[in-house]
């Protein structure tokens, strides 16, 4: 048996190809609609109250009877969350009195006060998981216990957790996950690490992560990070992956929840307008450079910890949301976005690139055509 084959039968798939369960983007429609393509849908689970899980979980059994899986975060910030009260003083001043300056031009008031503590919720999340044996339980930043993964075991739930270096891949395979996704540094959204070990040693390519993590690792391992069509999911198969994860390509389809002007930037811009920074959550990931972004880091303001700075900035978030400007808000994009030009069904993009791979592979030098004799 194929690591692809194997992947597919513990996932309960027909097509190795597995969508993102980035927040914001991925709700039980988008879910349903990959899943229904024959793909793994993964619903967004991070800091969602447990009984909003639990109905978004049943909905998309409403949509669909295929496999499905639920993303939750065990960084390290989160269980439990930071307490703001640690933020020292000078930090504090430093980040409001930057967030002040975009406050103004969006007409929100200013405010020099601690951000809200983040929301106790992993410990919850994961027991709605287990409660309603959710088919894949899909992990980022963060290594399960073992007794995590035994739980889920017994209930018949498959792990599968994200890292981005080859240390975090042993460490999570042994744990006992069944699947390890390999993030490239191309790849949207924040880095899969729980151990900061700088940006450089987060943000290995794809090309040179993906085969070490297939050699350190027994399990299937899915390839994630500037793949958007069938010719990178055949990359990913020619160095050793069983299947692809795509963030990027399905936050641009019809039932992505991300805000519109978020969609129409992806289809605007080059794989140049990303970078990785950590002034959105306090954690470093890749998003599109925009104005918050690039003056943030201009000034030199402090960045809060994890998610509290998230915290500090909701309201200029919610402000430029509301305005339809996406030059204050955190939209998250890999190297892939000079790939994405439509706004295709979720099930489109599935069926297309496993077509598209097909083709591909089948065009390679060298290959046999189909039915040749052996």
């Amino acid at each position: 048996m194929t690591l692809r084959t194997a992947l597919c039968e513990r996932l309960g798939i027909e097509h190795p190809v597995v969508q993102s369960g980035m927040g914001g983007v991925a709700g039980p429609d988008l879910v349903a609609e990959v899943c229904r393509a024959g793909g793994l849908g993964i619903l967004a689970g991070l800091n969602v109250p447990p009984e909003d899980l639990r109905r978004s979980i049943r909905r998309v059994r409403e949509l669909t009877d295929r496999p499905f899986g639920v993303n939750l975060w065990l960084h390290p910030a989160l269980r439990p969350p930071l307490d703001p009260a640690a933020i020292p003083e000078a930090d504090l001043r430093s980040a409001q009195r930057q967030l002040d300056v975009f406050r103004a031009r969006l007409g929100v008031a200013p405010n020099a006060a601690r951000p809200p503590a983040q929301p106790d919720l992993v410990g919850a999340g994961f027991r709605v998981i287990l409660e309603e044996r959710v088919p894949v339980w899909s992990i980022g930043l963060g290594c399960p216990e073992p007794d995590m993964v035994r739980a889920c075991h017994e209930r018949g739930i498959a792990v599968m957790a994200m890292v981005a270096t080859v240390e975090d891949a042993r460490e999570v395979a042994d744990a006992g996950v069944d699947v390890v996704v390999a993030q490239g540094g191309e790849a949207g959204g924040h880095r899969s690490v729980w151990e900061w070990r700088g940006v450089e040693a987060a943000s290995i390519g794809t090309m040179a992560l993906i085969p070490q993590v297939v050699d350190a690792v027994r399990v299937p391992v899915v390839a994630a990070g500037g793949i958007a069509d069938g010719r990178g999911f055949a990359a990913a198969l020619a160095l050793g992956a069983a299947g692809v994860l795509l963030g990027t390509r399905f936050v641009a389809t019809r039932e992505s929840t991300a805000p519109e002007f978020w969609k129409k930037r992806l289809l605007e811009i080059e794989a140049g307008a990303t970078a990785v920074t950590d002034v959105f959550t306090g954690l470093h990931a890749r998003a599109v450079a925009n104005t918050f972004a690039r003056e943030y880091e201009a000034s030199g303001a402090a960045v809060l910890p994890p998610l509290l700075q998230r915290s500090a900035a909701h309201d200029v978030y919610a402000a430029t949301a509301k305005q339809g400007d996406g030059e204050y808000y955190p939209m998250w994009a890999g190297q892939s976005v000079g790939l994405v030009r439509d706004l295709p069904g979720a099930g489109e993009v599935v069926t297309s690139i496993v077509r598209e791979a097909a083709a591909v592979i089948e065009s390679l030098p060298g290959r046999r055509p189909a039915g040749a004799r052996t």
